[in-house]
């Protein structure tokens, strides 16, 4: 996530039709919006894809972003496609239509859903759920990120109510999302294993279904993060050497290459860059993006205090506090002699696919990591780097000497071979295959003795439904 989420739905708000309606038309942003039918869109015959990103789409984009970006590439072969996107404006980016729209007033977005042959998207809001359960789309429900395990670690610090609150919400989204869709993707079998038990929990899974296809491959398969086909081509003026203060040719940069978010842990990435730059004083920490979005407060908060507290912040760890743009990343990677990526020990953790690793594959980057996910697993079989137990900063700071000490170009072929398993095309084989199916699909949720949502969960839907929803449009019109 890149916004902070709502502190919760007030109770006994209220909100007629009258007043819904006005606040969507009030909240509608930009020009009217791109879309199928645009000249040269559609020639009747090839399906209509819309993809719902829970981030903006355009110049710097976030995980979400990228990733609906780059997978609306690959099916722009197969289909016409257009993206809807949480930023604030309406534009075509390589031929492909963005639509801006909010999040909990989305009346925007409701025309392009009514158009659409397939919508692909992450678990939704009520008011967007109930759309796509009554429309005529082909829904594809893109469960890669583990979202309720990260609310867990992000409401930690909140108010018991509050951290309860949310993680019903996150639940209530989840489970929506598998009553309503037709096909789901995730990043790992580990992830799927973690869904296909979560719809044998719901009986979403019954003889008829598992007689159709006993691998249930066609309900749910791996769609990862993937990398671009090109090699990295950096700017000539972008990246951290000569434009961080102390950072320049002669350091030895490692780089931690994304956001910092509550269920990670910097802070042994800082105290281990500390203690090894002891003995290797050229070391340099460079966080990529540090910038102090709510939701990674508390995590930025804390690399900054450990590196004040050790006597090493703006000398040996630096922090970058803007969004670098998707464009200029490479820049940073090239730049870079190795990469750091720690966590805690966690759900979060076991079932996470640190895509931040994937695009040290992408640019022959030796990584040292925490192990616990499928990536880190990768990085030790394969050979890309070291990795270290959790919260270990001795093992972290050896780890980082280890990978210092055989220099980056000892691990090019390993992670140049890897690297071509996670290209977009390849990885995003199993959505070509499903929005290119002209079968009807079956939809889970229509599975024979399939558990019903609880009162609980309907009175939260419809607290979201009568008001809340404006209240959280209000405070937070794009997450």
């Amino acid at each position: 996530m890149d916004a902070a989420p709502p502190e919760g739905i007030p109770q006994g708000t209220t909100g007629g039709a009258a007043e819904i309606a006005a606040a969507e038309v009030a909240g509608a942003t930009g020009s009217a919006p791109a879309g199928f039918g645009v000249a040269g869109s559609s020639n009747g015959r090839r399906q209509q894809v819309l993809f719902v990103s829970a981030d903006p789409v355009g110049a710097s984009m976030a995980g979400v972003g990228i990733r609906y970006f780059e997978l609306a590439r690959v099916l722009a072969a197969h289909a016409d496609v257009v993206i809807a996107h949480t930023g604030a404006a309406n534009e075509t980016l390589e031929g492909i239509p963005t639509i801006a729209y909010r999040p909990h007033t989305p009346s925007r977005l409701r025309e392009a859903l009514s158009r659409a042959d397939v919508v692909i998207a992450q678990p939704q809001w009520p008011l967007i759920n109930r759309w796509l359960r009554r429309g005529r789309s082909r829904v594809v429900f893109d469960i890669y990120d583990p979202e309720t395990f990260e609310t867990l670690e992000l409401m930690a610090t909140e108010r018991p109510l509050v951290r309860r609150a949310f993680t019903d919400l996150t639940l209530d989204r989840l489970h929506d999302a598998l009553r309503t869709g037709h096909h789901f993707m995730c990043a790992s079998e580990k992830q799927r294993d973690l869904w296909l038990g979560a719809m044998l929990s719901q009986r979403l899974i019954d003889p008829r279904g598992y007689d159709r296809d006993p691998t249930l491959r066609s309900v749910i398969d791996t769609v990862p993060f993937g990398l671009p086909g090109q090699a990295p081509s950096p700017p000539a003026d972008a990246g951290p050497r000569g434009r961080l203060t102390g950072v320049d040719g002669d350091s030895e940069l490692v780089l931690w290459n994304g956001g910092l978010w509550n269920w990670l842990d910097p802070v042994t990435a800082v105290r281990a860059a500390a203690l090894l730059a002891a003995r290797r004083p050229r070391l340099r920490l460079v966080f990529m993006g540090a910038a102090r979005q709510t939701a990674a407060a508390e995590a930025t908060d804390a690399a900054h205090a450990a590196a004040r507290e050790l006597g090493v912040h703006g000398s040996v760890v630096h922090f970058n506090e803007t969004w670098v743009p998707y464009e200029e990343r490479a820049a940073w990677l090239m730049q870079a002699d190795c990469a750091i990526s720690t966590h805690a020990e966690h759900l979060e953790t076991r079932f996470a696919f640190r895509t931040r690793l994937l695009d040290c594959f992408w640019a022959g980057l030796p990584a040292v990591c925490t192990a616990g996910d499928d990536l880190t697993d990768r990085v030790a079989r394969d050979d890309l780097g070291a990795v270290a137990p959790p919260g270990d900063v001795g093992a972290v700071a050896d780890a980082l000497e280890q990978v210092l000490d055989r220099g980056r170009d000892s691990y090019a072929d390993a992670l140049a071979r890897v690297a071509l398993d996670y290209r977009w095309p390849r990885v995003a084989s199993a959505l070509v295959r499903w929005v290119t199916l002209q079968a009807p699909p079956a939809r889970l949720g229509d599975t024979h003795g399939a558990t019903r949502a609880t009162p609980a969960h309907l009175m939260r839907s419809a607290a979201y439904l009568a008001g809340g929803r404006l209240v959280l449009d209000r405070r937070y019109p794009r997450s």
